[in-house]
């Protein structure tokens, strides 16, 4: 019987990787990644300049503050971000691939709006260049795991290829829990899935995140140093007719006042990505994917992130998308 100690743990090198990612992404959805290239040096790098970004003073970060952008950019205070309706205990920087702002005109589709660039402390220009590197070097790292797991379950390896390329959409997230709530409230950030293809996760030894099993239970997710946590986004769940899972997963708050540092990298399609379902030979034992009325899965990929981001942050929605939020 699987111990629910700890997720499998994927090596990238390792000879029998088809048979132990096909079990991982099929039974679980989770797995701890090594062997997949990325050094000590460049994680140090940007984990220094983070650090030294949630030192600077409240003033300063909030100058970054996203309600000024909105492409959803920038810096998120301790609260004011929703999963699940209620407050998330923590503070972010939100980064995305450095692009000019589209406004998207008449007849196009809002999800354009989530173009636009970022938002960056002038006191800190090690944070941009860090950043954007982290970005590059884990969309090759997220290509390559993405194309040996379609190989691991019979399908064509490039089948996603046109859907990412120099327009793809990547979302990198600089993330600190600076403790518990001091209310009872222990929700680090509610339950939820990712909504794109691929999460990969570095995250620090303090521990929290808990992940969904068979069980209905949440449980911990050690950390294991040097190691990305993967989870599968919905795109794949959809894309595979969840023979692929995505997992519900949540982080709870570290105890007191404990500082908590994550760094999440979301490898997503472009925005207007309209994803095919892919060929493979275990298609018929695929069980359907899970049904949420309230969490509708949109077939371009653009309209899943808008969804997510208007919920999540409901102040930049107020001041820049009145004209988008649902009536209630």
């Amino acid at each position: 019987m699987s111990s629910y100690q700890q997720l499998p743990i994927i090596d990238l090198t390792a000879p029998d990787l088809s048979e132990r990612l096909h079990s991982a992404a099929h039974d679980v959805g989770f797995f701890q990644l090594v062997g997949h290239g990325v050094g000590e040096r460049e994680t140090e790098r940007l984990l220094s300049a983070m650090r030294k970004f949630f030192a600077l003073p409240e003033a300063e970060r909030l100058a970054l503050d996203n309600i000024n952008s909105p492409h959803f950019r920038g810096y998120t205070r301790t609260g004011d971000e929703r999963t699940g309706g209620a407050r998330d205990w923590r503070d972010q920087l939100d980064i995305g691939a450095e692009r000019p702002a589209r406004v998207p005109g008449p007849g196009e589709a809002p999800y354009w709006w989530l173009q636009g660039p970022n938002q960056w402390p002038a006191e800190l220009p090690e944070l941009r260049e860090a950043a954007l590197a982290w970005i590059e070097r884990l969309s090759g790292v997220a290509e390559r795991l993405l194309r040996e797991l379609l190989t691991a379950i019979g399908a064509p390896a490039d089948f996603y290829d046109p859907v990412f390329g120099d327009a793809a959409h990547p979302h990198l997230k600089l993330v600190r829990y600076p403790g518990s709530a001091g209310d009872g409230a222990d929700q680090g950030v509610g339950a939820h899935k990712d909504y794109g293809f691929l999460t990969l996760l570095l995250q620090d030894q303090v521990g929290g995140l808990q992940v969904q099993r068979a069980d209905g239970q949440f449980h911990d997710v050690p950390p294991i140093p040097g190691a990305f946590v993967v989870n599968l986004g919905e795109l794949l769940e959809v894309a595979t007719n969840g023979y692929l899972v995505a997992t519900n997963h949540r982080v709870v708050s570290p105890p007191g006042a404990t500082e908590r540092f994550s760094v999440p990298f979301f490898y997503n399609p472009r925005l207007d990505a309209r994803v095919q379902p892919v060929p493979f030979p275990h298609a018929s034992k695929a069980p359907g994917i899970t049904e949420d009325p309230g969490n509708p899965l949109f077939a371009e990929y653009g309209y899943n992130e808008l969804k997510g981001k208007l919920r999540a942050h409901p102040l930049v929605a107020e001041r820049h998308h009145r004209d988008l939020l649902t009536p209630a």
